[in-house]
Parts: structure tokens; C-alpha cells; sequence
């Protein structure tokens, strides 16, 4: 469905997208997992076509994007991080004015709008403005808005931004519901692994950089061991302390430290690892705990740094 290959992009001296390639399978929904400023954003302006491209090439439906700029936009549907509707208007006034947009009208647009704002349960809020809306309604209406002309794929730049746990969940229950009974192919940003969980693909980016690309469960996999993450006041005395008694993967970050154990750890299993690790220097530890891998240890193990923003760390092998 679509296809980016070797796509670059600078401001100024800084290199915002480096020989990117991947491709998104038809009717799949595709994550662009990274932190903030790892060119996620700048991917996400190409690809809705609101930022022109500089080196390397788009194909949506085996249409380039170099070639034809206006079949993309109406093959997609662009749900942006920062909220594009008119909140002084009824949400079947934006929906109508956005039906307009692409050409539909009367009987066409009347219809297609019942059956979304009914799909999203917000068919009894069409008389209702905007601005009196939650978060969670407002990005349903979003999304219907989104939806309105029948796009083969849909993006969405951070979706849930601004929204409570509970109104995430519905959200994404909403999307798995569009790509199951549109058939539509979805591609979402995000920096959040409970969203990056849902995906069928991630995409992992960093600086720029195509880090890797695979399922969750593929991606988990990189992480050899068990993750091991240790609480302490003194993170880098632990860290000194731990040198040379142990043989395995160790990341310091801010008040923690994570340890990849795996069965070349010199222990038969990762809680008699954690025993004696505890025996040795349980008063350092202020808590302890034993997890198989997650999405924000794999990009740690990548990278060697933390997804989000202040989580500076660094990486040792001890």
C-alpha cells in the first residue's frame, strides 16, 4: 500500500530523516515507534504531503508521490497530533464542510456521515458544537472526519495526545474496528508502548535513523534475556559496585539500572541471579523486579537510550 524508499530530509545541517526505506502492507496497521525529535513528525509532514520531499521517493498505491501530490491526498485520510476541527461549529457542520472539501455533497455526504458518527456512537452529538466535547469525543469526530471520503490508508500523528488511559483504550478499540470493517490500512506515530503494542508492524526510528522493523513479538525478541531493573538512590555507586562480579548487559539510568540477564549469566535462572545480586548489595536496592522484555527495553537495547525525553542513561557491558 505503501512504499518509502531511501527518503531524506534536512533543516539546515541537521539530517531530520536519513535514507529511510520501509514498506506498509495493505490493510495492516503500521507504527512509527521513537521519541521526540527522532524524525517521526518530519515522516509523518511527507507523507500528508505538507512538506515537500528532498531526496528519495513515496508510493501510495504504486502512485508516486513526486508524480502526483493530489491523488495522495485523496487516496489518504490525516488525523494531525493537534486538533483540526472548528470548535465553534456542530460536529455535523465539520463534518459537512470537510465533505465539501473533497467533493461530496446532498444524499452522499448525509449518508456517510450517519454511518460514521454511528460507527463512533457519537450519532446523538451531530447537533452539539465541538468545543463542548471531551478529548476522547473530539478525536472521534476527528477520525470520522478523517474518514469521510473513503480513504484507502489513514494517518494519524500521536493520537492519543491529551487523552486519559480509559479514552486511549477506546480510541485504539475505534481504530482496530475502521481497519477490520473498512479494510483501510492504518499508519500511527507514537511514542507510547502500550499504543505500539496494538500494531501488526513498528517501525523503530531514531535520529533519523530506520533502527529496526518487525511485529512486537519480533521486535521483543532482540532482547535476548530477562530484564532485570534494580532501584537505587546511588545508581552509579551500584553500578561501580556490580562491575566485575556479574557478566551482563547493564544500562544506568538516572535512579535505576536494567540488566539483561540470559542463561550465560553464570545462575541457572534470572531470580537466583537477582538473589545474589540482592546478597551482595540489598541495602543499595531500594526495589527489585523480574520482567520479560517490553517494547521500551528493546529500544533501549538498541539504541542504548531511553524513549523518552530526560531518561539519560548510559550503556555498559560489565
Amino acid at each position: 500500500m505503501l512504499k518509502v524508499q531511501n527518503l531524506t530530509h534536512r533543516f539546515g545541517d541537521r539530517v531530520a530523516l536519513r535514507q529511510l526505506s520501509f514498506e506498509v502492507k495493505s490493510g495492516e496497521i503500521f507504527g512509527l515507534l521513537g521519541p521526540n525529535g527522532s524524525g517521526k513528525t518530519t515522516l509523518f509532514r511527507v507523507l500528508s504531503t505538507l512538506m515537500p520531499m528532498e531526496e528519495g521517493e513515496v508510493f501510495l498505491d504504486n502512485e508516486a508521490l513526486s508524480k502526483s501530490p493530489a491523488l495522495f491526498r485523496q487516496k489518504m485520510g490525516v488525523v494531525f497530533q493537534s486538533a483540526s476541527l472548528d470548535k465553534k461549529l456542530t460536529v455535523g457542520e465539520n463534518l459537512m464542510h470537510q465533505g465539501h472539501l473533497y467533493g461530496l455533497s446532498g444524499a452522499t455526504l448525509k449518508r456517510r456521515s450517519e454511518q460514521l458518527l454511528s460507527k463512533f456512537r457519537i450519532n446523538d452529538r451531530i447537533g452539539e458544537k465541538v468545543e463542548r466535547l471531551s478529548g476522547g469525543l473530539q478525536r472521534r469526530v476527528e477520525i470520522a472526519k478523517a474518514m469521510l471520503h473513503q480513504p484507502k490508508i489513514l494517518l494519524l500523528d500521536e493520537p492519543s495526545t491529551g487523552l486519559d488511559p480509559g479514552a486511549r483504550r477506546e480510541l485504539w478499540n475505534f481504530l482496530h474496528q475502521v481497519n477490520q470493517e473498512e479494510g483501510v490500512t492504518i499508519l500511527v506515530t507514537t511514542h507510547l508502548m502500550d499504543e505500539a503494542e496494538r500494531c501488526n508492524r513498528l517501525l523503530l526510528i531514531d535520529q533519523g535513523n530506520k533502527i529496526d522493523l518487525g511485529t512486537p513479538t519480533e521486535l521483543k525478541a532482540k532482547v535476548s534475556g530477562t530484564v532485570i531493573t534494580l532501584e537505587s538512590d546511588k545508581a552509579n555507586d551500584l553500578h561501580e559496585h556490580l562491575k566485575g562480579r556479574f557478566d551482563v548487559g547493564i544500562i544506568v539510568m538516572q535512579d535505576s539500572l536494567r540488566l539483561e540477564w540470559n542463561h550465560t549469566s553464570g545462575t541457572r535462572t534470572p531470580s537466583e541471579f537477582l538473589g545474589q545480586v540482592l546478597e551482595g548489595f540489598g541495602s543499595e536496592i531500594r526495589s527489585a523486579s523480574i520482567a520479560q522484555p517490553n517494547l521500551e527495553d528493546v529500544f533501549i537495547h538498541l539504541t542504548g537510550h531511553a524513549i523518552f525525553e530526560g531518561d539519560t542513561m548510559k550503556k555498559e557491558r560489565i
